[in-house]
């Protein structure tokens, strides 16, 4: 099987079962997206080897990304080539205290299967999702798949990391955008598996956080006083639009442990690859499997080799893959692009090899490889039925071969 991988149906007569203990088991409290139902009927069968090959780079591509974000502090000339906010860029200066072992630093780099070999398209380097989905879902799929385990539980690994920074009944801080059911539900099972282990946690919106001697604060009545570490689940450039009141320029400089510190941001940009030469940096392996990046303005409109992605754009959003959007939407992004060739980047497209089932219908898959500290954290699948992985993507357990087990194919 070409890539080491499968995808195989969960039972009919059994679905039911799984996406109900999906819902409530696995924190899918909202399973569509409009008409569309995001729990894949399907599993992805993965060999021991591919796994093993995903990981490593997925190590390598963390190492690198964490040299690129403390060089770029150094640097903020060229972080101004990054498309950031103006107010996050004027705060920049505060990241010069930052210490990576003091942070726990989470990232997800998305792998897709094409007919060349493996390829990248980004890092979710700020506020990755998926995280329950990578340490659940493969646990409730794997009776259906005798021979197949679950690899890794990511929220097993930022618990791990937080408990060697912070002391057992510690307080974490889950910020996150409180009126987002879709959010909320990542931060309950994060808060669930903290409790499970003896640490308090606190639901908390982004300003109900202040600082003191540049330690975090809980300001909620009733929870007052100090935090002992910090899951941020709301993005970083999303902080300038709080109300003024709010002190968000207190991230940048904290001394809490954070999950993730913002000097995410830097490689959050899809910018990145345009400064990276720059940096004095290895990243031999974003340069052997990331597709070429480019400023849009050295791109022809209509030029069918290439892709426009938005520099800070999220879920798929605004990017111009030929099979998943209309013609007219197609002509919009590409004059947005051309036009604000700052906030966006061009991106050689690759050719995403879909997998088929055995009723003969083709998907696309995005596996996403967690990171923990540098160190592989788990597996999160979705896949598509067109070449672009967007908010209508279905949520998809990987599993990964026992004993060595290949697959025939």
């Amino acid at each position: 099987m070409k890539n080491g991988i499968e995808l195989a149906s969960i039972p009919n007569e059994q679905y039911s079962e799984y996406r109900y203990n999906v819902i409530f088991k696995a924190y899918k409290w909202d399973p569509q997206v409009g008409d569309h139902n995001t729990i894949a009927k399907h599993a992805v069968l993965m060999e021991q080897e591919t796994a093993r090959q995903l990981e490593t780079w997925a190590e390598q591509l963390s190492a690198e990304t964490m040299q690129m974000e403390e060089a770029l502090i150094h640097r903020q000339e060229l972080a101004k080539k990054l498309s950031l906010p103006r107010k996050i860029i004027k705060n920049l200066f505060r990241l010069s205290s930052y210490e990576r072992n003091q942070n726990i630093r989470l990232m997800r780099f998305d792998f897709h299967p094409t007919t060349d070999g493996w390829a990248i398209s980004e890092v979710n380097s700020d506020v990755p999702g998926g995280l329950a989905e990578a340490s659940v879902l493969p646990k409730i799929a794997c009776q259906y798949f005798p021979g197949y385990e679950p690899h890794r539980h990511v929220g097993d690994s930022i618990f791990q990391a937080f408990s060697e920074k912070v002391k057992r009944n510690g307080v974490i801080a889950l910020v996150h955008a409180t009126s987002y059911s879709d959010d909320r539900q990542v931060m309950e099972f994060l808060s669930d598996y903290f409790q499970a282990y003896g640490y308090g946690t606190v639901f908390a919106a982004p300003d109900h956080i202040a600082w003191k001697d540049n330690k975090a604060i809980c300001i909620i009545e009733g929870k007052e006083g100090f935090i002992d570490g910090i899951v941020r689940f709301f993005p970083l450039e999303w902080l300038p639009n709080l109300p003024r009141r709010a002190n968000w320029q207190g991230y940048f400089d904290c001394l809490t442990p954070s999950c993730n510190h913002p000097v995410a941001i830097f490689t959050q940009s899809k910018r990145l690859p345009l400064v990276w030469d720059e940096l004095g940096v290895d990243v031999s392996t974003w340069k052997k499997l990331l597709p070429e990046t480019r400023d849009p303005k050295s791109i022809k409109k209509q030029d069918n080799d290439w892709i426009y992605k938005p520099a800070l754009g999220r879920v798929g959003e605004g990017i111009s893959i030929r099979e998943a959007i209309t013609e007219k939407e197609l002509k919009i992004i590409e004059k947005i692009a051309h036009r604000g060739h700052g906030s966006w980047i061009a991106q050689r497209k690759f050719a995403s090899q879909p997998l088929t089932d055995i009723n003969g219908e083709t998907f696309h898959l995005c596996v996403g490889v967690f990171t923990v500290d540098g160190k592989s954290a788990g597996f999160y699948g979705r896949i598509s039925p067109y070449p672009r992985i967007d908010d209508r993507a279905k949520d998809i357990p990987i599993l990964v071969s026992k004993g060595g087990k290949t697959i025939e194919g």
